[in-house]
């Protein structure tokens, strides 16, 4: 660099003088002319210098205009040296002027041809810089979808593949142990990708740590799957970065085409996949499946629709009777979400409870089911006092730290009396974490609500838990019901009932669907019990609507 700015600056000088003394030689005789005087023989000269600096600084940068002068003074001095016009002088300064010319003319060619090589140097700094990922040195997206563009434009008889790959846990990995050493996991990462593939295949970085290889000229589908396998296995083998011993496992997404799919929706496929890969586990290589690939994006479409259901106010609350067997009045109701979609009309729960769980949208509707039934509650209660209100809550509703807070804020908003609050939680969700279950029960105890503990029976070691969940009612599960004998034999429901009684809990039996099962819990001594034999989930105007007739029956004036 220090020559090349040195020759620059020999360059600069060399093409000035050239300037000044050509229009000195233009001049010269003039200078010299005989019966001229000294001081008028310097105003010549002195116009030469002040031409000649004017150059200089209106066209530095333009060599014809800046050497126009030297030409025309190497000729015209020519001319006069044949003619005999030029004194000793002029002509030494002639002869410069030819050597410094030469010069300039080696020293610029020297200039072009070095230019010249940077700038080719350059060029194809910057062709490599636009397809090559910098950190890892494998491609990039922009050069992968080139070539992918084009193998996939070009016909053939053997199939496509893309395979993307996903270090798992690479962000903790990060997190843990800096940036430097997720940088340097990236490049060994890479390394061993392009060193697993076959010498045509296409190694890139779509984004983070998900890698792409794109696969053509297969025979048959084993061989994408082999590749992807392969190269696993390698990325699984532990490896030391910056002195850190690391174990890192992958996922791996595969999707092939013998032709007419875009890349676009290749890529989607291959995502797909590896989104599948994650789901089992991790650590694995999972090929695109078109048949779950469709039930996954009519689950995302489920997930959506969900959210614009819940901004528009498409949801709302259904109530199922409970009744008190003696009788057959109803006590309380149970609190269902249901649907109101303006196309399909009522969506089961079983369509979209556990799409909007795993969407983490649950605790948001059940906030909003339990206010809305809390306020109902108390309206019924006005005219039936002791009415009961009960209200399902899900796994991340229980999970969820504000809860607590949450319930009493609806209990002070709605007026409703905690003792007429049941809050309802399967034995599933309740015995996924025992003791975690039982402090939020008890402190949901604290504020005066009830706990009662559906389809239960149906989960394991339940009575070793019964005394530790702070619970006061159980709910016997349909499935025991149905199963009750016609007979005086025993029956599991029988059990429940007497699980029930030895710890002091209140039972309801749930899915009562013909009268010989109502009349068979009356002889079992259950008190309650809901289901389709008595009444279905209805709408609150329709659950008025039953309790005034029940009100009506029980009414002297009506007998």
């Amino acid at each position: 660099m220090a020559r090349k700015a040195l020759l620059a600056r020999t360059q600069r000088v060399v093409d000035d003088g050239l300037v000044l003394v050509s229009l000195i030689l233009l001049v010269w005789p003039a200078a010299n002319t005989v019966g001229v005087t000294s001081a008028a023989r310097l105003i010549p000269l002195a116009a030469a210098i002040c031409l000649g600096t004017a150059m200089l600084l209106v066209a530095p940068e333009r060599p014809m205009l800046r050497f126009a002068p030297t030409a025309a003074a190497l000729a015209v001095s020519a001319i006069r040296h044949i003619q005999g016009e030029l004194a000793r002088g002029a002509i030494w300064l002639l002869l410069g002027m030819a050597v410094a010319v030469l010069y300039r003319r080696w020293a610029g060619a020297g200039s072009s041809k070095a230019m010249l090589r940077e700038m080719t140097t350059q060029n194809a700094l910057l062709v490599r810089q636009a397809y090559r990922d910098p950190l890892t040195g494998v491609g990039n997206r922009k050069m992968f979808l080139e070539r992918a563009d084009f193998e996939l434009g070009e016909t053939s008889r053997t199939l496509t593949a893309v395979i993307v790959i996903d270090l798992d846990g690479f962000r903790d990995l990060n997190d843990t142990y800096g940036h430097e050493v997720g940088d340097s996991l990236l490049r060994a990462a890479a390394d061993r990708l392009a060193a697993n593939v076959r010498a045509n295949d296409v190694v890139a970085r779509l984004d983070g740590d998900e890698f792409v290889v794109l696969l053509s000229g297969l025979e048959d589908e084993q061989a994408a799957i082999a590749i992807a396998d392969r190269v696993l296995t390698e990325l699984h083998r532990p490896l030391e970065v910056n002195g850190v011993k690391l174990a890192v496992r992958a996922s791996a997404g595969v999707a092939m085409t013998a032709g007419g799919e875009g890349i676009d929706l290749l890529l989607r496929e291959a995502d797909q996949a590896l989104h599948r890969a994650k789901l089992d586990g991790g650590g694995t290589t999972r090929r695109f499946d078109p048949e779950q690939f469709a039930l996954e994006e009519q689950r995302r479409k489920v997930g959506a629709d969900i959210m614009r259901a819940l901004d528009a106010g498409e949801f709302e609350v259904h109530y199922q009777p409970i009744v008190d067997l003696d009788g057959e009045q109803t006590v309380g109701v149970e609190a269902l979400l249901r649907w109101q979609h303006p196309e399909q009309g009522l969506v089961s729960p079983e369509r979209f409870l556990e799409m909007a769980e795993q969407l983490g949208l649950l605790p948001r509707l059940g906030g909003w089911v339990l206010e809305e039934a809390c306020r109902q509650a108390v309206h019924w209660q006005r005219q039936f006092p002791g009415f009961e209100m009960n209200v399902n809550l899900s796994a991340s509703q229980l999970s969820n730290p504000f809860l607590v807070a949450d319930v009493r804020t609806v209990l002070e908003c709605t007026g409703l009396r905690p003792e007429h609050l049941v809050l309802e939680l399967t034995e599933s969700v309740a015995l996924t974490d025992l003791e975690e279950s039982a402090r939020i029960l008890g402190e949901l105890k604290a504020l005066g609500v009830r706990i009662a503990l559906d389809d239960f029976g149906t989960g394991f070691s339940s009575l070793s838990h019964l005394s530790a969940l702070p619970v006061d009612v159980v709910k016997i599960d349909r499935s025991f019901v149905q199963a009750m004998p016609e007979s005086g034999e025993a029956s599991v429901a029988e059990a429940v009932l007497h699980i029930a009684r030895t710890f002091n809990l209140s039972p309801v039996a749930e899915g009562v669907e013909h009268a010989a099962q109502a009349d068979w819990l009356r002889d079992l001594a259950c008190s309650r019990a809901q289901g389709y034999h008595f009444a279905r989930p209805m709408p609150a105007l329709e659950v008025t609507e039953l309790l005034d007739k029940q009100a009506e029956q029980e009414s002297p004036l009506a007998t």
